[in-house]
């Protein structure tokens, strides 16, 4: 990381990632009287999965009783895996951050004479949160992908490395404090917003050390017409048929996410299905376009009308990005198992407030704000406090795509996407799950990444479409190797081979390590260190 043709930077606090969650942990930090950089694959403003769409966030007034009531109706859908603190938290943190964006995002009347704020349009929304950030002084990097984090001799995370596409050259930033908020990982599956999403901070907090948390929670699904995947709010006014013109006896979503989904699947396995929302309110019709922009434009250039004529649809898998697995937040401050490295939005764990089923929606959008406010605020806080971690020279930790552990050859990376959507997101590796299926997956995933790690190499910008191939590769192999240790049917983790639910399991699922991966229960650690105190 030396020569002149190498981007040095130091700071105070690093963001990697350039969606919803990064762009609130860099305000936040900045407001906490931090330097901040912001660094981002693509164009902050515009990547990522919330710039397409309108998400709404988990909203409700500061009333003891519909507090306590909404955390209550979410905590039985979890299963047993969410935490009631960290509900209320982010429920009380998103009442009192989105007004705070009013200088740039024009919210509209609630119709009541005050302001409706839960519900953005994405696209405006991510600008407002850019011109924000700017405003506060953040240092923001468009097109300045992380490929791998710096550690210093303690093992401490000190910064990150990466390439800057435009200008193409490496780039190397020291910082006392890092955020991830890198998004998860949609296995390029299509689904609009996400081909950046491929895991890419879980592998690079994986290679400083890094624990993961509820990736077998991972089975998730947007519907959209068949040809191009778009925002999903329309389809809860839907009928389907198939080719033939039946009606299907498809269960709504609110039923349940598996009934729902499996009911789908297993008609598009059969043939085509169509949806039908000649039937949808008026005021849908009326909202649409407003709410989710994104939705429109696909119907209109190929001449449906979404709501008079029936048309061909398909479910697009979104892995973790709607699911609520990510890196483990082992404390109030959205930290991760590795010093200096936090962690927030997608990139994190959400089952502290989801538990074993979709956080997707209003729950992740306040999730993905919260979380950002929190990380970034705790990070510059740790960053005062330790001024001389940014300017220890950091060792690079990146391997798998960067360095590799035989001889760098030639590989053929053909297998990769049919190899890890085939684990994560295909109806029948992911809705119907079983032991023999997830161990023939996961060797086949392991044969991939010994191949990667050992003989994978590219130079100048090839570096970062490798380095997204390892990391897909990577979190497939740790949703198998959860899937496989869960060894029950727990919220959107489902086996046919295990179809009840185990009492015993009742807690949060580890995973890490690469060569060789790893799982434990959470409780398993937090006894030991018990045990290690007394």
């Amino acid at each position: 990381m030396s020569g002149h043709d190498v981007l040095a930077l130091t700071t105070d606090v690093l963001i990697v990632g350039g969606g919803m969650a990064a762009c609130w942990a860099a305000t936040a930090a900045a407001r906490a009287g931090a330097r901040v950089v912001l660094v981002d694959k693509g164009f902050v403003g515009t990547s990522g999965v919330t710039a397409t769409g309108g998400p709404n966030h988990w909203w409700v007034p500061p009333d003891p009783a519909k507090r306590a009531q909404a955390v209550e109706d979410r905590l039985a859908r979890a299963f047993d895996l969410a935490e009631r603190d960290w509900m209320a938290r982010i429920i009380d943190e998103t009442w009192r951050a989105l007004p705070e964006l009013a200088g740039y995002y024009p919210f509209d009347s609630d119709g009541r004479g005050g302001t409706f704020y839960s519900g953005v349009r994405g696209p405006e929304y991510m600008r407002a949160l850019r011109r924000f950030a700017a405003d506060l002084g953040v240092s923001i990097l468009d097109h300045h992908p992380a490929l791998e984090l710096l550690v210093d001799h303690d093992g401490v995370v000190v910064g990150a490395a990466g390439h800057a596409r435009l200008d193409d050259r490496l780039w190397a930033i020291q910082a006392s404090s890092v955020v991830l908020a890198t998004g998860g990982c949609a296995f390029r599956s299509g689904l609009i917003g996400s081909h950046g999403n491929t895991g890419d901070g879980l592998l690079m907090a994986a290679e400083a050390g890094a624990a993961l948390s509820g990736m077998e929670f991972s089975v998730s699904y947007s519907l959209s017409p068949a040809w191009n995947s778009t925002r999903t709010l329309p389809y809860f006014a839907a009928r389907f048929f198939d080719q033939e013109g039946r009606e299907l006896d498809v269960p709504p979503p609110m039923s349940g996410e598996a009934a729902h989904l499996k009911a789908l699947a297993t008609a598009m396995i059969e043939g085509p299905v169509l949806a039908d929302l000649s039937d949808a309110p008026a005021l849908l019709k009326q909202l649409l376009r407003r709410i989710q922009p994104a939705s429109m434009p696909p119907f209109e250039r190929r001449g449906v009308d979404l709501f008079e004529n029936r048309f061909p649809i398909r479910l697009f898998g979104e892995g973790t990005v709607r699911g609520t697995g990510g890196l483990q937040i082992v404390d109030e401050k959205c930290r991760t198992s590795v010093e200096g490295l936090y962690a927030a939005g997608d990139a994190a764990t959400r089952e502290l407030i989801a538990g074993a089923t979709s956080g997707g929606g209003a729950q992740n959008a306040a999730w993905a704000l919260t979380s950002g406010r929190i990380a970034g605020q705790a990070a510059a806080r740790a960053a005062s406090q330790r001024k001389s971690r940014a300017t220890a020279r950091g060792r690079p930790v990146g391997g798998a795509g960067l360095r590799p552990a035989a001889d760098a050859r030639p590989i053929d990376l053909s297998p990769v996407i049919p190899a890890v959507q085939a684990s994560t997101i295909d109806f029948d590796g992911a809705l119907w799950r079983s032991e023999a299926k997830l161990s023939s997956a996961k060797a086949r995933l392991d044969l991939l990444w010994r191949d990667i790690a050992d003989h994978a190499y590219a130079t100048g910008i090839a570096r970062i479409a490798l380095r997204e191939q390892a990391a897909m590769v990577a979190a497939a192999r740790w949703v198998c190797a959860s899937a496989l240790a869960r060894t029950e049917s727990r919220g959107m983790h489902m086996r046919t081979d295990k179809p009840g639910l185990d009492p015993a399991l009742g807690a949060r699922l580890l995973t890490g390590g690469l060569d060789n991966v790893w799982t434990r229960l959470e409780t398993d650690i937090v006894s030991q260190r018990i045990e290690a105190v007394a």
